[in-house]
């Protein structure tokens, strides 16, 4: 069942985004050749807690951190390790959710280390456009899957994949609630969209193929031709005439 959040519920969302996009903040800051993935999983963590929150990730069905850290051909859920060390020219998506006071705020950020190839710049470009793509159409009396076809038209539009074993979700109360919320798919199905629902919007966009593999340790999951990929996630919710971002610091959304 899809819920509708009240007003005191978005306020919680708010909050609980504006501390994931302060721990992208610092992630972001932070990156660079050399640093390991386990250290940039420790400042998530501080920040996220200095703030009187809960990693959400932390223990979420067994994983065993507060981020996810993907590089390259990693599509989502990589283990932050001392061992992960960044090179120049990687990519590296980063995961983050945070629960504040029984809810919670999920979003995901590709970004470049070093002097990356324009190849790999690229990607990163259409996967953040496909987002906001998909978002143009997350407005009431649209339906869902308005939402999955634009992100998917794009990303096909540009030469690229999107990966169709795992999808957006709403948000809230739960990491994740109904709906699933697809990236790809035709216009027109899916529930009506509603003033008050809490969406995870999500493109996973593969250079290569959409097939992934989930590697030994039940989690990281790769390009099933070793292609890079690259991740961008906002957790929105819909407003009387479109939507608003939550997992920003502050009012930043652009009119929509």
């Amino acid at each position: 069942m899809i819920s509708i959040k009240s007003e005191r519920e978005i306020a919680l969302m708010v909050e609980a985004g504006r501390i994931v996009a302060l721990a992208h903040k610092a992630i972001k800051d932070a990156i660079k050749p050399g640093i390991s993935t386990l250290e940039l999983d420790k400042i998530a963590y501080d920040v996220i807690t200095s703030h009187g929150a809960t990693p959400s990730f932390l223990n979420y069905e067994g994983y065993p951190a507060s981020i996810c850290a993907s590089i390259n051909n990693v599509v989502i859920h990589g283990i932050p390790s001392d061992k992960i060390k960044l090179k120049n020219g990687d990519i590296i998506s980063i995961d983050i959710g945070a629960c504040y006071k029984g809810y919670h705020g999920d979003s995901a950020m590709t970004h470049g280390v070093g002097e990356v190839s324009p190849k790999r710049i690229e990607l990163m470009k259409v996967t953040k456009e496909a987002l906001f793509c998909g978002l143009s159409f997350a407005k009431p009396g649209n339906r869902l899957s308005d939402i999955s076809h634009a992100v998917e038209e794009y990303v096909t539009s540009r030469g690229y994949s999107v990966v169709k074993d795992f999808t957006g979700h709403g948000v809230g109360r739960n990491l994740h609630e109904d709906p699933m919320v697809p990236n790809y798919g035709a216009a027109g199905h899916g529930p009506v969209l509603r003033k008050g629902m809490t969406l995870a919007i999500e493109p996973m966009v593969n250079v290569g193929r959409s097939g992934v593999r989930i590697l030994a340790d039940g989690w990281t999951t790769v390009t099933a031709d070793k292609s890079d990929s690259a991740h961008f996630e906002h957790s929105i919710v819909i407003t009387d005439d479109g939507y608003k971002i939550l997992t920003i610091e502050g009012d930043e959304n652009v009119k929509k």
